[in-house]
């Protein structure tokens, strides 16, 4: 029976150590490539993501595939949104069903797809630390949505309507300023009195 305690002592407090030094592996970052060859720098934060290519825009990060029919209505909603809101919208797709990289490229090409997409296998490390934190069980299409500070916003499990997405896009953008004019709202002191 001591023996079984003290083993059990031992993995317990292993596997402490091991989920502390998690946090710092993530404070170093990854790098992503995406199928166009874009580089994305990426690293995690205590509320949400840093993605330095990103910085001061809305980010949806979807993680979808190229055979599942709800992912492939949603591409034409991100197409017309990345353009609406070019400088205010980032759109990350990872393909999760393993696509191979040329043949994801060729999709990309072909749909004309205007937002960044990255294959499984590159993706793999954020889709990795995306499911540990969010509790992602697999489910796609799977659309994580930040703010332009890059902190978690919500997540959602199935397509959204462009409507929706677009009013998400419209909230944040309100809030933003909103939360910019408080900042700047300064009440100008009163003349003293003589």
């Amino acid at each position: 029976m001591r023996r079984f305690f003290t083993a059990f002592l031992f993995f317990v407090i292993g596997a402490a150590l091991l989920q502390a030094q998690e946090p710092a592996k993530q404070d170093k970052g990854l790098t992503l490539t995406t199928v166009t060859g874009k580089r994305l720098h990426i690293k995690g934060t205590e509320n949400g993501l840093d993605i330095r290519e990103y910085r001061g825009k809305i980010l949806f990060l979807e993680f979808w595939g190229t055979h599942c029919p709800p992912c492939l209505m949603s591409i034409p909603h991100y197409i017309d949104l990345s353009k609406k809101y070019k400088g205010k919208l980032a759109v990350l797709a990872i393909e999760v069903q393993d696509t191979p990289a040329d043949l994801l490229k060729s999709f990309v090409t072909k749909h004309k797809i205007n937002y960044d997409v990255v294959d499984y296998r590159t993706g793999m490390p954020l889709v990795n630390y995306i499911s540990r934190r969010a509790q992602w069980r697999g489910s796609i299409p799977f659309l994580l949505i930040f703010n332009s500070k890059g902190e978690y916003v919500t997540s959602q499990v199935g397509l959204l309507p462009e409507e929706t997405l677009e009013g998400v896009i419209k909230t944040l953008e309100k809030m933003k300023t909103e939360k910019g004019n408080e900042q700047n709202n300064t009440t100008p002191a009163k003349p003293v009195a003589k």
